[in-house]
């Protein structure tokens, strides 16, 4: 059977042949698989050198000091970890967010609020970014946390996290980014972008899934409490054995990220430029996001007239999707789409297109041409 052409990277990426060989060295018994937290033998020496050569890999590709990477399961975690430990033990607290946000930060925010802290939902432009004056006019005496996206995982449109971080720094707020979907997309420096608290995910940039971090910074020293309880690992902040191989996968992906940063978003914005021109023949097809604002690796279009998911059932050469993998298990239309001002039946006749590393000039040709010859006969049979 024929391989699909994937063109769903923001969902997750393969991981780099030069990753897996590096994880390689981690698991066996001629490799070094000790824990990194026994400190009594070579073992555990080993593994936990191997884990702080990985952490200052990671700190590399966002310009952070080492000692404020903290490792975690995921960017899930990450974000679990930063806006629950931000607000614990404050009753009066007070939460601004946006109601696109990936479900990692819109569930935990809900469950907040059940548990009686007070969030803002704000709503995007239409364009799928939030302003800085959206920001700083919902704040309140007691809000504690703004937590935003640096890149939207199903639109790529781009925040100017820049500004409003330097706004909320001025106001003595904490600001928690998820940057999953920024990773080794964009050039991301921490030590001029006034963020407390930054989300990372291991296999959105060629690295394993399982694995994540957590920036916390430290100066000013943000404190968060522990969701984790059982060591003291990381500082007190995430107990549990850490897994050496796949933070050393992690690290070695983010290593790369940062070799080829340059290279790969040019690569990328030649790959898109040839996607959509190959569509140019198509008529009501219509962008979803931010034209000029966004990473060059996620396309979403609407194709008028046609169902997303009667397209996908055309298009089983290509492996793609209507919106973000963790909430694929729904058949309702897509709620960043919804968020943006789309109506339930634009939401359904969107798909997102995501392109990486491993993109050909090939498979974007042939992709456009397959969309283009089932669009016009889905079309036509209506």
């Amino acid at each position: 059977m024929k391989k699909p052409v994937y063109m769903d990277y923001a969902a997750t990426t393969p991981v780099d042949p030069a990753v897996a060989d590096e994880m390689m060295k981690y698991l066996t018994l001629d490799g070094v698989y000790g824990n990194p937290a026994s400190r009594t033998h070579a073992y555990g020496w080993q593994a936990e050198a191997a884990v702080e050569a990985a952490r200052k890999q990671v700190a590399g590709l966002i310009h952070a000091d080492p000692r404020e990477i903290v490792w975690t399961s995921g960017a899930t975690e990450s974000d679990n970890l930063a806006i629950k430990g931000a607000v614990a033990g404050r009753k009066d607290a007070h939460i601004v967010t946006s109601k696109i946000e990936h479900k990692a930060v819109v569930d935990t925010c809900k469950w907040l609020e059940h548990q009686g802290t007070e969030v803002t939902w704000l709503d995007p432009a239409a364009d799928g970014t939030i302003s800085c004056d959206q920001v700083l006019g919902a704040l309140k005496e007691n809000t504690v946390l703004v937590s935003l996206m640096l890149v939207n995982n199903e639109l790529g449109t781009i925040n100017d996290i820049a500004a409003i971080g330097g706004e909320l720094r001025q106001r003595g707020v904490l600001f928690h980014v998820d940057a999953a979907q920024a990773g080794g997309k964009m050039a991301i420096d921490v030590s001029s972008m006034p963020v407390d608290l930054l989300a990372l995910s291991g296999h959105k940039v060629y690295g394993p899934k399982g694995v994540g971090a957590l920036y916390v910074r430290r100066s000013p020293d943000v404190r968060i409490e522990a969701q984790i309880h059982g060591g003291g690992h990381e500082r007190g902040m995430r107990s549990g054995t850490l897994p050496t191989h796949q933070i050393v996968g992690m690290g070695k992906a983010f290593a790369l990220a940062q070799s080829g940063l340059e290279e790969e978003i040019d690569k990328l914005e030649a790959l898109r430029k040839s996607f959509l021109a190959g569509l140019q023949s198509l008529e009501g097809v219509s962008l979803n996001g931010s034209e000029s604002s966004r990473v060059p690796g996620i396309v979403n279009l609407s194709f008028d007239g046609v169902d997303a998911e009667s397209l996908m059932l055309g298009l089983r050469d290509l492996a793609v999707s209507s919106g973000s993998a963790c909430a694929s298990a729904t058949v309702e239309p897509s709620y960043v789409l919804r968020g943006i001002g789309l109506s339930d039946e634009q939401a359904h006749r969107a798909l997102r297109f995501s392109l990486g590393r491993f993109t050909t000039e090939e498979e974007v040709a042939f992709a456009s041409s397959q969309i283009v010859d089932v669009v016009s006969r889905l079309r036509a049979v209506r």
